[in-house]
């Protein structure tokens, strides 16, 4: 006969945080008379070093064979737990976490009758389940020691030399032409004024030349197979239709190219051939002949236009193979459109209306105007400026933002002074909601803006903009919400200070590597305070603005967390893979083929077995989803660690009653 669980209970106080709504000395006198509970108590704090030694000591002294511990959610504490099993000589598996702070006294707090009612609950079908628990056994696989970085920004280049430079090899994916991403549209940078080029440029640079890293521009991802530690990635080369290696940068064929197309990297302001480069400092230095616009003259390919004969017009997309260990999503973010939300401000019906990142271009010396502000109405210098604060942002509007873009108050006070020092006589005008310095330095670049460079700080929504047709000035109507006032301003020219938005790129990324979005778009993190650089897919984790809005301080930073944990989990040499896997019963499957179609991880298999056709499922690509399980129609799989005989026995003892009253 298979001998009795011996199962013992620890409540855990969690300070106040469930002792301060319900008793847990109730719930543990309660946990004794559930079937098979040989321990129970309660401490202050089980995470603790003393609180882990009370279990550890109850296993070796009463021969506990499943543990159960009553406290916060699995997803903060379960490994830690799992780990006091293990290191008591108990298999890690034989645990169950119940969850009775986030779960019941978080949601109860005024109701401690009903949290008590909810945790005993969550009690009691948590020993239902460790009642049927299995021991697991968990594997362990290699990992290759190459890093895929997705996207080339100053997060994707941070993340590639840190891994680099340990020693690992780093494959990073842009899908433009250079490297750099929107830094490299940037003039300066906030508090500090630096130039953004020059901070930028030599790590470019670095990215590039280091013999570590194998640089893929111009590639997009295509699609990605494995898991942890062995994930095959295929990414797709898109036709430049020039030789990287032939090609010396000389521009001779932009200078003969008959083609105008708008420069993208200018927004649309300045034109550029159809034949180019993104900007000066672009890294690789070749030219991109862009497919939307060459007409397939041939100009450009003679050999008295390129000497070294670096052009190939008939160059088609190639998908190239790796295999990577790791992989880190940067690929940053775009800048939200005005033109449909927000038809009030008059963003691409008004000429000089532009937004905060048409302005950088402005300032930049290797702008559209190099450096000159100009009004795109006539190419004046404007002697009056609003800058609009929060467009697309702290907006519950259809088609706007709940988020603050956390960059925008900021980069508006960086143009105003920027344009002052060139302009003092100028007059600019910043309106607002609030203002959020929240990072090292800024409040003092705040202050100094009203201080020193006089910018008049308006406090109020702008309500309408309207053109003065003969002059193209703008006519602005707002409330100031300090003097409790309307007021109307007549300007030149007004920045819109659009916010951040995830870029058009993550549905694609997120579909190919399995992740998941936030109610903001963003890339979600598996936990927000303790995970913050990881995503639920083990062995992927995020960096920069395409997990949320941040500055370049804060994206960089994140950039080393996400490199860091990269590098750690590959200096491992090999992982263990939880085995949570769903399992086949050659006996009863029938091999219909329902699981395989099913699988959203593609971790099944038709195999020939003597009988026909049998399933197989790669224990290594399982997520233990149980979508499998709960298709086959045969009943033929099983879901380690969630059985049907576990799940039934958790249902039971949710329906049981309380305590035996009524």
């Amino acid at each position: 006969m298979t001998e009795e669980p011996k199962i013992g209970v620890f409540i855990c106080h969690c300070g106040s945080n469930i002792a301060g709504v319900v008793d847990p000395k109730v719930l543990a006198e309660y946990a004794k008379g559930l079937p098979n509970v040989i321990h129970s108590e309660d401490y202050k704090f089980m995470c603790s070093d003393p609180g882990q030694d009370l279990i550890k000591k109850a296993i070796k002294e009463k021969g506990l064979t499943r543990i159960i511990v009553a406290a916060c959610s699995p997803r903060m504490h379960e490994p830690t737990f799992r780990r006091v099993c293990n290191e008591a000589g108990l298999n890690q598996f034989l645990f169950e976490q119940a969850n009775i702070r986030e779960h019941c006294t978080w949601v109860n707090m005024r109701e401690p009758e009903k949290a008590l009612i909810i945790a005993k609950d969550n009690i009691r079908i948590a020993v239902a389940k460790a009642n049927n628990l299995e021991a697991l056994i968990a594997k362990k696989v290699s990992i290759k020691p190459t890093a895929l970085i997705l996207g080339g920004g100053i997060a994707g280049i941070s993340a590639a030399l840190d891994i680099a430079d340990s020693g690992y090899q780093v494959i990073m994916v842009e899908k433009n032409p250079s490297i750099g991403g929107k830094m490299s549209q940037l003039d300066k940078t906030f508090p500090t004024m630096d130039c953004s080029a020059c901070i930028l440029t030599p790590k470019m640079v670095d990215c590039f030349q280091h013999p570590n890293i194998e640089l893929h521009t111009y590639t997009e991802l295509e699609d990605v197979s494995g898991f942890v530690g062995n994930f095959q990635v295929k990414l797709r080369k898109k036709a430049r239709h020039v030789d990287l290696e032939k090609c010396t940068g000389c521009g001779e064929c932009a200078q003969h190219c008959p083609v105008i197309a708008p420069n993208e990297f200018d927004l649309g302001m300045s034109p550029r051939k159809a034949c180019y480069i993104p900007f000066p400092q672009a890294v690789p230095l070749v030219y991109t002949i862009d497919d939307d616009y060459c007409i397939k003259c041939g100009i450009c390919a003679r050999k008295e236009v390129c000497e070294p004969e670096a052009i190939n017009l008939d160059e088609k997309d190639k998908i190239i193979e790796k295999e990577v260990g790791t992989i880190i999503v940067a690929s940053g973010y775009e800048v939200f459109d005005p033109s449909v939300a927000l038809e009030q401000y008059g963003f691409g019906r008004y000429e000089n209306v532009i937004t905060g990142l048409q302005m950088e271009r402005l300032l930049s010396s290797f702008g559209p105007t190099e450096g000159k502000v100009k009004r795109p109405s006539d190419l004046k210098d404007p002697e009056k400026v609003l800058f609009i604060q929060c467009v697309g942002s702290r907006n519950q509007q259809e088609g706007c933002n709940p988020y603050c873009s956390r960059v925008c108050c900021m980069y508006s006070t960086k143009h105003a002074r920027q344009y002052k020092e060139k302009h003092p006589e100028v007059q600019l005008y910043i309106s607002y909601m609030d203002i959020r310095a929240f990072g090292k330095g800024y409040e003092e670049f705040y202050e100094r803006a009203q201080r020193e460079y006089n910018v008049n700080y308006i406090r109020g929504r702008i309500a309408e903009i309207y053109e003065v047709p003969e002059t193209k000035n703008l006519i602005v109507r707002g409330e100031d919400t300090f003097l409790r006032r309307p007021f109307e301003l007549e300007v030149d020219m007004i920045v819109l200070a659009v916010g951040l938005v995830p870029s058009p790129e993550l549905g694609k990324i997120v579909r190919i590597l399995n992740l998941s979005q936030g109610t903001d778009g963003f890339l979600l993190e598996a936990h927000p305070k303790l995970r913050p650089v990881d995503t639920l897919t083990d062995g992927i984790f995020v960096a920069g603005a395409v997990q949320g809005p941040k500055d370049i301080p804060d994206t960089v930073a994140q950039a080393k967390g996400a490199a860091s944990g990269a590098i750690s989990l590959m200096a491992r040499g090999e992982i263990e893979i939880e085995p949570y896997f769903a399992v086949v019963n050659e006996a009863l499957c029938s091999g219909c083929r329902t699981c395989e179609l099913l699988c959203p991880f593609g971790a099944i298999e038709m195999l020939q077995c003597g009988t026909g056709l049998r399933a197989w499922i790669n224990d290594a690509l399982c997520k233990g989803c149980g979508t499998c399980v709960a298709a086959c129609p045969a009943g033929a799989i099983k879901q380690n660690h969630f059985s049907d005989q576990q799940i039934y026995a958790q249902i039971i003892a949710a329906l049981e009653e309380i305590g035996g009253e009524e």
